[in-house]
């Protein structure tokens, strides 16, 4: 295969361009036996005469214009990859691959998108929806570049591998059917739910969190039924099969909006003096959070959290 020096063909473009071996070793800060010596190897490692005289003067030949020709797309190309490379560097490009939990996906991930794309449109971020436990283990495993979890099931601070960014508090609502003799109750507390039918997962995540919260209320939750999504939880609870309690991000992407209320057949309620909440995390492995690409994506994934706060406030 022929050999492409890219310098000499840079030598051989400037030669074109200013038209004398002279003014081409002054452009580019060589002497005028160096441009000719760098050209004479590249016509043999090309096998062909590139130059030829013309007087005093040398011109290009039609081989040397052929060359040329080629060579300016591999130019552009390059000048197009050290602009992807700038912009890489400075965060601007490139992929993230983010894992996270299903209500942080709607609720986190897709707002810090969109400003990202508006902000950074060559930054690459592709979302994986996965459980706190799967979440870390695939960023172990380098197949993700930050995990959305909740605090009770990331890895320890002290644990070296990953680096730990709080993002948000989110309050645990009660979801009570319409009609219910507490729905309208004042200053609801989760300790006047104590004998009520409970939904919740029967493993994993929101079991602990529910029995956690019910738990540190001073009583044990009955439970009556079993299922992890939000859709059949609130359907059972419109029904009048059970109560449960809903992180507001949840319940709030089903309302389109951030506060408390209504979800159908469904009341939420916000408990007064008790409120439960569960804490959201991001993760990367320790030291990924100084990438310039991945500290953008924190950086909107925090900005997201903060606007979610201040909703839920108001």
């Amino acid at each position: 295969m022929t050999e492409w020096d890219i310098k000499k063909l840079r030598i051989l473009r400037t030669l074109r361009d200013r038209g004398t071996v002279t003014a081409t070793a002054e452009a580019l800060l060589m002497t005028p036996s160096a441009v000719s010596q760098q050209l004479t190897n590249l016509s043999k490692q090309l096998g062909v005469r590139l130059l030829e005289a013309q007087g005093r003067r040398v011109r290009l030949t039609d081989a040397a214009h052929l060359v040329l020709r080629h060579a300016e797309a591999v130019f552009a190309q390059l000048e197009r990859a050290d602009a992807e490379l700038d912009g890489y560097l400075r965060g601007e490009a490139g992929q993230v691959r983010v894992a996270a939990f299903s209500t942080a996906v709607p609720a986190l991930v897709v707002p810090a998108v969109r400003r990202l794309r508006t902000a950074h449109p060559r930054l690459d971020v592709r979302i994986r929806e996965a459980e706190a436990a799967e979440a870390y283990e695939l960023l172990a495993a380098g197949e993700v570049d930050l995990a959305l979890s909740l605090a009770a099931h990331a890895p320890s601070a002290r644990d070296s591998r990953f680096g730990r960014v709080p993002l948000l508090a989110d309050p645990l609502d009660v979801a009570l059917p319409a009609g219910h003799p507490l729905a309208d109750a004042p200053g609801l507390r989760l300790a006047d739910l104590a004998a009520e039918p409970w939904i919740y997962g029967g493993s994993g995540p929101w079991s602990e969190i529910t029995t956690a919260a019910c738990e540190a209320a001073g009583f044990v939750p009955e439970q009556a039924h079993s299922a992890a999504g939000w859709t059949a939880i609130l359907a059972m609870v419109e029904a009048g099969m059970g109560i449960a309690l809903v992180p507001r991000m949840a319940s709030a992407e089903r309302r389109g909006g951030g506060g408390a209320g209504g979800v159908g057949g469904v009341v939420m309620r916000v408990l007064s003096a008790d409120q439960p909440r569960r804490h959201v995390v991001a993760a990367v492995r320790g030291g990924a959070e100084e990438g310039p690409a991945v500290s953008r994506v924190l950086t909107a994934l925090r900005r997201a959290a903060a606007e979610r706060e201040t909703v839920q406030q108001n």
